[in-house]
């Protein structure tokens, strides 16, 4: 037996349909679609069948314009702030200041070393990736010397250099 759901009038059927075949967005258009079909008497399963979307989406839809009515429908992934990030001001002014000195095992600084410094300043425990991209984030890279060949001498080296005569 199919379930019957209800929708909020906050918009005549016409309204939605006519929102539903303006909207240039396909999110939107998509959403005010569902609403539609639903406030025409149509079933989650079958609307979940001709959109395309999942029953289960069809319903968290649903309860959102019931709730919060036209505005909740459409991509609203643009107002979303995102996480918030590790690291404030004061951190990432510490964090360039250790930096531009050597790293406390005398290498070079890498990603699991500035996770690890990042872990104790804070508290919170900062993957090795994330360090590497805090790393990045700063202008940093890893820089390893030239290789040089240690049985001759400058001179001898220089002298093989592919401008030398």
């Amino acid at each position: 037996m199919p379930k019957n759901v209800t929708v909020v009038p906050h918009l005549s059927d016409q309204q939605l349909y006519s929102r539903y075949r303006a909207s240039t967005s396909r999110v939107e258009r998509s959403h005010y679609q569902i609403i539609w079909l639903l406030a025409r008497g149509k079933t989650p399963a079958i609307v979940s069948g001709v959109t395309g979307y999942s029953r289960r989406w069809v319903y968290l839809l649903l309860q959102r314009y019931n709730q919060q009515g036209p505005e909740a429908l459409g991509d609203r992934r643009q107002s979303n702030p995102g996480k918030p990030t590790q690291l404030n001001d004061v951190q990432r002014a510490q964090l360039w200041q250790v930096l531009s000195q050597p790293a406390p095992d005398g290498g070079l600084w890498n990603g699991r070393k500035v996770a690890d410094w990042l872990s104790e300043l804070t508290g919170v425990r900062i993957s090795p990736h994330r360090g590497w991209e805090y790393l990045r984030e700063m202008g940093y890279r890893l820089k390893v010397p030239r290789p040089q060949h240690q049985e001759t001498s400058i001179l001898q080296q220089q002298q093989w250099t592919k401008n030398s005569i």
